[in-house]
């Protein structure tokens, strides 16, 4: 499971206006780091601008899984991931990430802000975190630990059916 890009986007007519991104390209070789990110830039913004407002998504694209959010007030996160990342902990990261550059960046700077311009650095921060779900999220914590208590109730039974 591995988090690539994360992304907070202005959905406007008729592009979509990035204002912060941050990306993790370290699993790709040196010379590929530039295009893969100039790839999910184009792709994050090619998808805002393809969908509603008030809707979120979840597109495939070659072997990478986006997922996007774009909120009423044109707001719009985008996460790139591979297919193996849980959705709902990636939308659930969306929607933190959305509230916050909400409340710390004023909305009259969102059409005509950019990545230099809006003063936001909390996006690698929660890229770094969200790398492992079971750790960032809850809901997998608990899940995993309830898998784990599951292996260890099997082996004690197939262990006590072994004895009889």
């Amino acid at each position: 499971m591995k988090l690539y890009s994360l992304s907070v986007l202005y959905k406007s007519e008729p592009k979509a206006i990035l204002l912060k991104a941050a990306y993790d390209v370290s699993s790709f070789s040196f010379f590929q780091r530039s295009s893969v990110q100039e790839f999910m830039t184009f792709t994050s913004q090619l998808i805002v601008e393809r969908s509603a407002k008030g809707s979120r998504a979840s597109v495939k694209e070659q072997e990478y899984l986006c997922h996007v959010y774009v909120r009423n007030d044109n707001l719009a996160g985008v996460v790139i991931a591979d297919s193996e990342y849980p959705s709902r902990v990636a939308f659930t990261l969306l929607e933190k990430v959305l509230d916050e550059f909400s409340k710390q960046v004023d909305s009259i700077t969102w059409p005509v802000g950019s990545p230099a311009t809006i003063q936001y650095t909390a996006l690698d921060g929660h890229l770094s975190r969200y790398q492992n779900p079971r750790e960032a999220d809850p809901m997998c914590k608990v899940q995993a630990e309830l898998d784990e208590t599951k292996i260890i109730l099997a082996r004690k039974q197939n262990s006590c059916c072994a004895i009889m």
